[in-house]
């Protein structure tokens, strides 16, 4: 999000321009009528290739409505991984934390949405509900001895692999780095030896 504020969508075109795959992970998130004309200017331009929605019914049926034959994979986002039980329940969330969860899988399925995002630490349990042919993106990912930061469900990237996620997301461990380069070397090595 702080990159695409600073670059918007003519920096994810150069991006794209260069044969890279853009994950445009913005947490759309505001009335259906916004939300899916959002989206449609976004995957309209046919440069993004995956593009995040909160897990809400009335956001995510608008937003694959707003996609229309484009082919930008929508992923839903579940619980933020900087989130606890208490901070759900500081903004009047009910529900467990693994149950909220659950309950926006559901909804995302039948939504027909392409990917869930979600913690590290629940990927198993999402497939199990969401099937096989569901793209799980897990955030909240540290190698072991990394600060965590304010991200509260993480696990290593080996963890996360092995648990079934099809993507990662780390940030800070490599954009922080004094070396990027030698900091994703590690991540890839430690991937490595969950495969």
């Amino acid at each position: 999000m702080e990159l695409y504020a600073a670059g918007g969508m003519q920096f994810v075109s150069e991006v794209a321009s260069t044969g890279k795959k853009v994950f445009l992970d913005l947490k759309l998130y505001d009335i259906s009528e916004t939300v899916k004309r959002a989206t449609r200017q976004i995957t309209g331009q046919g440069i993004a290739t995956f593009l995040t929605i909160h897990a809400s019914r009335s956001l995510m049926q608008a937003a694959v409505e707003g996609r229309g034959d484009s082919t930008t994979k929508l992923l839903a986002v579940t619980v933020l991984t900087s989130f606890s039980q208490k901070d759900l329940a500081d903004l009047g969330h009910p529900l467990p934390l693994s149950d909220l969860v659950e309950l926006r899988v559901k909804k995302a399925v039948e939504s027909r949405m392409d990917g869930i995002v979600c913690s590290p630490l629940e990927v198993e349990r999402v497939r199990r509900i969401a099937g096989p042919q569901m793209l799980l993106v897990t955030p909240g990912v540290r190698s072991a001895g990394a600060a965590k930061g304010d991200q509260k469900r993480v696990a290593t990237p080996a963890e996360a692999i092995a648990s079934g996620a099809d993507y990662l997301v780390i940030g800070r461990q490599v954009t922080r780095a004094d070396d990027p380069r030698a900091a994703c070397e590690k991540i890839l090595d430690e991937i490595t030896t969950a495969a």
